[in-house]
């Protein structure tokens, strides 16, 4: 498979003046260098479905802006869909599709037919592709309903779905989203990641998704990348990091009556309320196979169900862990 995103030693430094105050405080200060990312190597294959993930401060958007081009780096070196982003941005930007949960690229206040239309004069689409790709986008993402609306009546969710329709106009091979369901309620998350899930299977699109909903990334991506404090941590499967960081396991027991709590190993904690027990243990120390055996042992059993962790809750101790 063909690498899509090649980046070697990626490093961004800014220059921050900190230092003085009041009215001669210019005089008194002092430039001090922020390393927003630092020698970041990695690559993502043409048509995978990466996370990028990390705290506030990480380095998340300024990789992505590295990426679309938007930001020069101090170092290092990189190449998107065979193009160097920052030194040929004219022609790159017209292969990439880029949607921001929190900036917009229609216009307020004209219909949202009438934005696609001048991005269809602004990327040069002949009129009959851009016509099938348009009536095949607003079907899937259900924007029939509100093409001759103004973008200022739409609601979240609409909005939404009407940006990555734009992102998506000119058929782009790769996609940067950052933090597209921001705000959505649960039908609309859940929509939105049913048709980009579909979008990557038939199209082959490249995405790289920034996001701290995690949800996200469990219903979209294999492989996740961690950055903290400007460093990439980690890049690897997402079930991995998960597993990595695991400290709890939960079984919820459902018994015929009121039976007295089952004989679990040392060290399991077992929760009673009324006929349904929660029991909860460290997987690397007790396997789970001996404390299904205890439970099965006490008879009786309707229901047994083997939850797992929050996953908000394993994100925070890595977090903790990786002192980010």
């Amino acid at each position: 498979m063909a690498v899509c995103i090649r980046a070697e030693a990626l490093s961004k430094t800014y220059r921050r003046l900190t230092g003085g105050s009041g009215p001669f405080s210019l005089f008194h200060r002092t430039a001090e260098k922020v390393d927003a990312l630092t020698d970041a190597t990695f690559r993502v294959e043409e048509g995978e479905l990466v996370g990028l993930i990390g705290p506030n401060g990480a380095g998340k958007s300024t990789t992505v802006k590295l990426l679309t081009g938007i930001l020069t780096p101090t170092s290092g070196s990189c190449e998107a869909a065979g193009f160097v982003p920052w030194l040929e941005r004219k022609n790159y930007v017209r292969r990439i599709g880029t949607v921001f949960g929190q900036r917009t690229q229609l216009w307020w206040d004209v219909p949202i037919l009438e934005s696609y239309t001048l991005l269809r004069d602004i990327y040069r689409l002949d009129e009959a592709a851009w016509k099938r790709r348009l009536d095949e986008l607003a079907s899937a993402l259900e924007l029939g309903g509100f093409l001759d609306t103004p973008l200022r009546q739409l609601s979240l969710g609409q909005r939404m779905r009407a940006e990555l329709c734009a992102s998506l106009l000119h058929t782009p091979g790769l996609l940067f989203l950052d933090e597209p369901t921001i705000g959505l309620d649960a039908v609309s998350k859940i929509s939105l990641r049913a048709f980009l899930k579909e979008e990557n299977r038939r199209l082959g699109t490249t995405v790289l998704l920034t996001t701290h909903d995690m949800e996200d990334i469990l219903a979209l991506c294999s492989r996740v990348m961690v950055l903290g404090h400007g460093k990439l941590l980690y890049d690897g499967a997402v079930g991995a990091l998960l597993e990595r960081y695991r400290s709890m396991q939960q079984l919820r027991i459902v018994f015929d009556g009121g039976r007295e709590a089952p004989r679990f190993p040392e060290g399991v904690r077992s929760a009673r309320n009324g006929d349904a027990w929660t029991v909860s243990w460290d997987p690397a120390l007790i396997p789970v196979s001996r404390v299904l055996e205890s439970a099965l042992a006490a008879g009786g059993i309707r229901e047994m169900k083997l939850e797992e962790e929050n996953v908000d809750e394993l994100i925070a101790r890595m977090y903790r862990e990786m002192k980010l």
